[in-house]
């Protein structure tokens, strides 16, 4: 059997490392057609390219082509750059595509790869959040096959009954809670960048594990787990499961309860999107159930976590709610990271935000980038206010 070609967008990040490194105990059923990358990760980008063997490898960045280019002189790989040329990576003709850019800059690569038909292998869940229907839709259209790489949109597909939906009475998205499960709303306020990217359990990126400490990013997965699955959103539930040991789970209405069931590592999922329909071997620690002892559930604070509340919310309201709130997380997330704002000031953006745009319906892809540009125009314009008041107080 030939190798099976995969683009890698976002090779760079947490997940793209974690494929690759996948891929390097697999090199005989893998080819790699393109890797893609942020700007500022040139030299971990030719590095890769260096040991895959690529045909084609872009950044985002225009200025980084030279550098780039440079590193991988005489290799004989493609070079390019600019977000143009990520969406070059996206159609080169690769079965398989590892979608792994974090955050809305994902949308248009990603959507390249679907309307071309291929199996795109889902790592970024804002693409679903800022336009699902649209993408949901398309993937229908071109025949694109979805395959859900999140650890608990993986778990919920590996036990949902696709073919007989409506024996599904809820899904139920398990969070860990992040570092501040326990913290009062007092102790929150004065909480760190480096404080809040000490997740307890997962190895994650910078924005994904902020995220999780706002518990936005479980928000966020109620969003995607609605259009990824065919249950109404009010039937998708969220629990705290401390232990990050039950990934998610799948109720049935004869009063089965299915769930998957693994370490706290994502190449788990990755390998379940990287050899489906088959399985493929992952080395690491297995589960000590004698060791583990017992797993604990509690339900999520609403008040402490107002961010799963936002989140409901906007999917209700639909149309642009879903892309507003994305963006403006995307922003406050950015501000707190870069010590311009608190951590309470996360979620307190994006409402503030919400607040101040009024909804519009999604008739395409254009839609969504208006959208997301206006929203994140209005959240840097109120973080600049915080900083303002902050300065001011502290003089």
């Amino acid at each position: 059997m030939s190798p099976r070609s995969i683009t890698i967008l976002g090779s760079t990040g947490s997940v793209g490392c974690s494929t690759l490194a996948l891929l390097a105990e697999a090199r005989d059923e893998f080819s790699v057609e393109a890797l893609t990358a942020k700007g500022g990760n040139v030299e971990l980008l030719a590095k890769q390219a260096r040991q895959f063997r690529p045909r084609f490898v872009a950044v985002s960045d225009d200025l980084a082509w030279r550098p780039l280019s440079d590193a991988l002189a005489g290799s004989g790989i493609e070079v390019a750059a600019g977000p143009d040329a990520l969406v070059e990576a996206a159609r080169r003709p690769a079965g398989l595509v590892m979608a792994a850019v974090v955050g809305a800059a994902g949308l248009a690569p990603t959507l390249a790869a679907v309307e071309r038909g291929a199996t795109v292998a889902l790592a970024n869940k804002e693409c679903l959040v800022c336009a699902g229907q649209l993408v949901m839709e398309r993937a229908r259209h071109c025949g694109a096959t979805i395959l859900p790489v999140d650890s608990e949109h993986s778990a919920i597909f590996q036990v949902f009954d696709a073919k007989r939906p409506e024996g599904v009475e809820r899904v139920i998205l398990t969070a860990s809670g992040g570092p501040f499960r326990s913290m009062s709303l007092d102790q929150m306020r004065g909480v760190q960048p480096a404080q809040a990217l000490a997740h307890p359990n997962w190895s994650m990126g910078a924005k994904i594990t902020i995220d999780s400490a706002t518990m936005m990013n479980k928000g966020l997965e109620l969003i995607e787990a609605a259009h990824l699955f065919p249950v109404p959103a009010d039937r998708i539930e969220i629990l705290v499961h401390p232990e990050s040991i039950v990934h998610s789970m799948v109720a049935y209405r004869d009063g089965s309860v299915l769930a998957q069931l693994g370490m706290p590592d994502m190449r788990t999922p990755i390998a379940v999107a990287l050899a489906w329909p088959e399985r493929m071997p992952v080395s690491g620690d297995r589960l000590d159930f004698a060791a583990l002892g017992r797993l604990t559930f509690e339900a999520p604070d609403p008040v402490r976590f107002p961010a799963l509340r936002l989140a409901r919310d906007a999917l209700a309201a639909g149309q642009s709610r879903p892309t507003v709130l994305n963006a403006a997380n995307e922003v406050a997330v950015a501000a707190f990271l870069g010590g311009h704002i608190g951590f309470l000031d996360i979620v307190d953006t994006v409402e503030a935000t919400l607040e101040r745009t009024a909804e519009r319906p999604l008739e395409s892809i254009q839609d969504v980038f208006e959208v997301d540009r206006s929203a994140r125009e209005i959240a840097h314009g109120l973080i600049g206010r915080i900083a303002v008041a902050a300065t001011s107080s502290a003089h």
